[in-house]
């Protein structure tokens, strides 16, 4: 969980098995224009383990309005939402307690557990003078010990997310997990990294700029590219898509020549459980999923107040 060093030369690295490009986007609420790179199939859940679906809003103007758009109150139950706000304001608001807003560079962790209700907005602040929004949802699964954990939410402006220095204008802001030793401040269930790697600009002649990470033996790494052109894993990869990487290895070198490159890099040990889907519920069976859809009927998963 540390980035390279002299050993990690000699180290295996980790090697891109295959590319995901943006699929036909399409609306989340009336706020979030989206294209699904990953989505909780169990057939593929292998390589992705244990993320479940990642969302990308790329980026789009939206102009000053008095309403909020987004997402209105909606249930979750047996994963975690966790939301960047690359450009934009996004506001949180659930059943459990929860709530906040963040700006850009900021990130929200929810944690649904045995089951909250909640809405995701604009802020009004956002909402009233309009702006560019540009976001990513990924959906973290729970092990069936956790899933039906009590609910939590932990919101981070980005002041508070530590960033460390991995080469000459290549920064890496930790949000979950570690690197070189300087930990992020969202706490996880299980062992999950979370990097946001920029690359900003070099005067002279396009280069090609490099760093390697140190990645956990047998995990699984998503690195989506939200600016530029990169090499990930031995593959090329362009904005917009995601590259999946193996689970053998333990190094992997991101490249670019892109001046204001920038890609955000999910790891975690998989979970190597079961899961079954169906819209907002992630269980382990179907017996479960029936049960969550009859406790959220009920209300047992709570309401929203109409106040904002």
């Amino acid at each position: 969980m540390t980035t390279s060093n002299a050993s990690a030369a000699k180290a295996q690295p980790k090697e891109c098995l295959f590319k995901n490009a943006p699929q036909e986007r399409h609306w989340v609420g009336d706020g979030f224009f989206v294209s699904s790179l990953i989505t909780p199939d169990p057939k593929v859940h292998g390589h992705y383990d244990p993320f479940i679906l990642l969302d990308y809003a790329a980026p789009k103007d939206f102009s000053a309005s008095t309403k909020q758009r987004g997402v209105g109150e909606h249930p979750h139950r047996g994963f975690e939402t966790v939301t960047f706000a690359i450009q934009g304001e996004i506001s949180h608001r659930d059943s459990g307690g929860g709530g906040g807003t963040i700006m850009a560079g900021g990130c929200q962790w929810m944690t649904a557990g045995r089951g909250v209700v909640h809405e995701e907005l604009f802020s009004k602040e956002f909402s009233a003078r309009g702006g560019t929004l540009e976001m990513v949802q990924v959906w973290v699964n729970l092990p069936a010990k956790h899933k039906m954990t009590t609910p939590r939410y932990q919101g981070f402006a980005d002041a508070v997310i530590p960033s460390v220095t991995l080469a000459d204008t290549v920064t890496a802001k930790v949000f979950a997990g570690a690197l070189r030793d300087v930990r992020g401040p969202c706490s996880t269930h299980t062992p999950i990294n979370v990097y946001d790697v920029q690359f900003s600009e070099k005067s002279g002649p396009a280069l090609k700029r490099e760093v390697t990470l140190d990645l956990p033996a047998g995990s699984n790494t998503l690195a989506l590219v939200l600016r530029g052109n990169m090499t990930i894993g031995g593959q090329d990869v362009a904005t917009g898509e995601i590259a999946v990487l193996g689970q053998e290895g333990v190094v992997v070198t991101i490249g670019t020549t892109d001046q204001h490159a920038r890609v955000l890099v999910l790891n975690g040990q998989p979970i190597k459980e079961p899961i079954v889907a169906h819209g907002p519920f992630v269980m382990n069976t179907t017996a479960e999923i029936e049960q969550a859809i009859g406790d959220y009927r009920s209300g047992k998963m709570g309401h929203l107040g109409s106040s904002r």
